[in-house]
Order: structure tokens, then C-alpha cells, then sequence
């Protein structure tokens, strides 16, 4: 009966959370995680990447562990782990395939496993079942079975969340779709989408992803061209949106989870099966030049006022990959913090959102804390946080030198018609 059955989720993160909280109120659910400090905070109360409340956790029932012994309890393992990619650009498997090998050594006989990690096409039968038949003893479609069904949580977003987003499902057969896809309608409301197959779905995720990266890769090509032309790109999408058929996308730095790592999932399995995917990695080769070029312009703009460059004080508001959240991973405003950086700018960064020690351990950043930000020539609000929103113009009275200098506003946040007269406003 599905109400005895009980669901482990593998890997409790921005993902993995909001997908246990959710089955915890109609099944038994085990949280794992094998970052016992996670586990630790879990118990407490506190889900450090603000994505589940205090209140909420305090209602489940989740029974939060790092023993992987655990896992041999559940009828449905969940495996919501991240992927990412490597220095080289090519995936980076390393985190999913160890939890196949804890998963196998767990799993019961007849259980049902499905991913939800990012993977190139073709991942969860080449890579994920034959890990899992090693370690488990077991044979893939007729002693366990499995499915994939691709995450869409956009971290720090509370209106399109776990529940409210049409879930796509696939399995292995019919039957252990039929299955996946009744234990998922169970929680969420928005709908059940049946996938082909395991690798449509697989295919489905990335590309929702590359999608979206290379319309933004688009505005921020337009962005450089109108940066020639002296007109501000903002005003021409304005103009252009009045279009009924005009898709409105904007230009930025492009990091995340998702949107800038995707793309070379599937591009790396373009390239294995011999096609050399042209338009998707020009549009990475633009984003990923984004950060860098931000840098330039603004060592450009500070030798036209006669400031020096190597030496000169300039703040960074916001190091998280978006606003709102504390996830700094991917963040592409390090990017422009080491360009800076290599033309001996001294960079101070400040974030309302991220945690001080983790920027140190992922990038060796520190940030100060915002009182005790010094006054600079120049500051570039990177990561537009509700708090910096709220602060507008006004904020740059004590963060720029005698209330006057230059503003970067990278996502047009600030409205031009309130600048002050002695700041000078550059927009991407």
C-alpha cells in the first residue's frame, strides 16, 4: 500500500529539501545527507540555504541522517545531489556516481530509485544503473527499477516551487512510470508530465537550460554592440518589447546551478556522438566572457577619470549567483572580481545574503561586513538583494568618496531618472 511506503531523499540541499518537506506530509521520509554539520542544522531547525522555513521544518517528520544503512528502510529513494562541471568545462559525475555506489550497498530488494540530478543524456542507464547492479547485487527492471525525473526548483522563487511546477517523470517501462508518476501526483499540484523515456527526459532538463542560456547570451552580444554604439540597452529592449512577439529577456552574468552549467552537459554529449554544437557554445563563450568584460570597462572608465587603476578602492554589493538567495556557487561576480583583481584593483565585496565563511572556502573571498565597508570611486552592484533595492541611490551617499563616482548597476535596477548628479551610471 503506498501509505506504508517510505521515501528517502539522497542529498538534502536547494533541492533535495524542498522535495523531502513536500513527501513528509503524505509518507514516512528519510532526509540523507552525507554532511553530518547539514544534518546537524537540519535537526535544529535551520535550513541554512533558506529555502524551508523554521516553522516548516518544525512541522515535518523527517528523519534527518548521514547513515547510509538508513536507506535500506525505503521502497522509493530520491536522488536530488548536485552535478557540476569541471575546470575544463566537461561534466563533473563525481558526487552522483558515489551516491550509486551508497545507494547500491542500501537499496532492498524491489525498490525504486529516480534522479533528479542534471545529467547528460544517456547518464542514468550508462552510468547510474550499472553502479547500482555492482554494489547492490541486484538486477536493474526486475529486482529494483528505476526512473528519472529532472529538478526544477529555482532557488530563492516562492511562487513556482516543489509543488507548483509541472513534474516530468520517466521510468524504465510503462509500469515503473505508471508508478513513479502516482507517487509524485500524490504531492504536487501543478501536474504530471510522462516523459517517452528515461533519456527524453534526461535531454528535456538540459535543454530547458540551454534554452534560456542562449537567449540571454543574445542580449548580452546586443549589450556589447550597443556599449560601441553609445546607446543604453535597456532603452532598446523597451523599444523592441513593444512588439506583441518579442521575447523579453535581459542581459547579466550568467552563473547558477543550472543555467550556466546545463548547456555543457549537452554539449559534451554532442560532441561524443560526433556533432559539434555551434550556437550553444557561442552563447557560453559570450556569457562566460561577461564577468571579465564588466572588469574592463570599469578599469576604462577609471583611467578616464584620471584615477589610478592599480591601488584603487572599488566595492562589490552581492557575490551570490542571484538575488535573494545565499548560493554562491557558479557565481560569475568572482569573475569580475579577479579581472579587477589582475589590474590591482582592491576589490571589497559585501553580500546581504551569503555566508562569510563560504565564500572563503569556495573562492578564498572575503567579504566585509557592510559597516565597515570603506568609501571608493567606484561601486558595482552586482547582485541586486531586495535590501539594495530598497536602499536605491541613497546607499552610494556613504559608500562612494564624498557622494560622487561611478555606478555599475549590472541588472538595471536603479532608476536613472533619480541619479544623482555627480554619479556617473553605467548599465550592461
Amino acid at each position: 500500500m503506498l501509505k506504508d511506503l517510505k521515501i528517502a531523499v539522497v542529498g538534502l540541499g536547494y533541492v533535495g529539501l524542498p522535495v523531502a518537506v513536500a513527501f513528509s506530509n503524505k509518507f514516512k521520509v528519510i532526509g540523507f545527507d552525507i554532511n553530518k554539520s547539514r544534518i546537524e542544522t537540519l535537526l535544529e531547525g535551520n535550513d541554512y540555504t533558506n529555502e524551508v522555513s523554521y516553522e516548516e521544518l518544525s512541522r515535518t517528520q523527517i528523519d534527518f541522517t548521514d547513515d547510509p544503512e538508513k536507506l535500506s528502510e525505503a521502497g522509493f529513494i530520491i536522488v536530488t545531489v548536485p552535478t557540476s562541471i569541471d575546470s575544463s568545462n566537461q561534466p563533473d559525475l563525481t558526487s552522483l556516481l558515489a551516491v550509486c555506489k551508497t545507494v547500491g550497498k542500501n537499496m532492498k530488494k524491489g525498490a525504486v530509485v529516480v534522479f533528479e540530478s542534471t545529467v547528460y543524456p544517456g547518464t542514468t542507464e550508462e552510468k547510474c544503473i550499472p553502479l547500482l547492479e555492482k554494489y547492490s547485487g541486484l538486477e536493474a527492471g526486475k529486482e529494483f527499477f528505476v526512473g528519472y525525473s529532472p529538478e526544477r526548483i529555482n532557488p530563492g522563487d516562492k511562487k513556482h516551487t516543489f509543488t507548483k511546477i509541472k513534474k516530468v517523470v520517466s521510468g524504465q517501462n510503462e509500469a515503473v512510470l505508471d508508478f513513479i508518476a502516482s507517487i509524485y501526483s500524490s504531492v504536487v499540484e501543478a501536474g504530471i508530465f510522462k516523459a517517452k523515456s528515461i533519456r527524453v527526459a534526461e535531454a528535456a532538463k538540459v535543454i530547458e537550460n540551454t534554452q534560456r542560456d542562449v537567449n540571454i547570451a543574445l542580449m548580452n552580444e546586443l549589450a556589447l554592440i550597443c556599449n560601441r554604439l553609445e546607446i543604453d540597452t535597456n532603452d532598446v529592449l523597451e523599444t523592441a518589447g513593444t512588439k506583441w512577439n518579442f521575447l523579453k529577456f535581459y542581459p547579466g552574468l550568467v552563473g547558477g546551478h543550472c543555467i550556466g552549467v546545463d548547456p555543457y552537459y549537452l554539449t559534451h554529449k554532442a560532441q561524443a556522438i560526433g556533432h559539434h554544437p555551434e550556437v550553444i557554445l557561442a552563447g557560453r563563450r559570450i556569457n562566460d566572457g561577461i564577468g571579465p568584460y564588466i572588469a574592463r570597462t570599469l578599469v576604462k572608465k577609471l583611467i578616464q577619470n584620471n584615477l589610478p587603476v592599480q591601488g584603487t578602492r572599488v566595492t562589490i554589493l552581492g557575490l551570490t549567483f542571484k538575488e535573494n538567495v545565499p548560493d554562491l556557487r557558479n557565481s560569475k561576480v568572482v569573475d569580475v572580481i579577479r579581472e579587477l583583481q589582475e589590474y590591482g584593483v582592491d576589490v571589497q565585496i559585501a553580500d546581504a545574503c551569503s555566508d562569510t565563511a563560504e565564500a572563503e572556502r569556495q573562492y578564498g573571498l572575503t567579504i566585509t561586513p557592510e559597516e565597515e565597508l570603506l568609501s571608493a570611486p567606484a561601486v558595482i552592484l552586482a547582485v541586486p538583494h531586495e535590501k539594495y533595492k530598497k536602499a536605491g541611490w541613497k546607499q552610494f551617499d556613504r559608500l562612494l568618496t564624498n557622494k560622487e563616482g561611478i555606478v555599475f548597476d549590472i541588472k538595471s535596477v536603479l532608476d536613472p531618472k533619480d541619479k544623482p548628479n555627480k554619479i556617473q551610471l553605467w548599465r550592461l
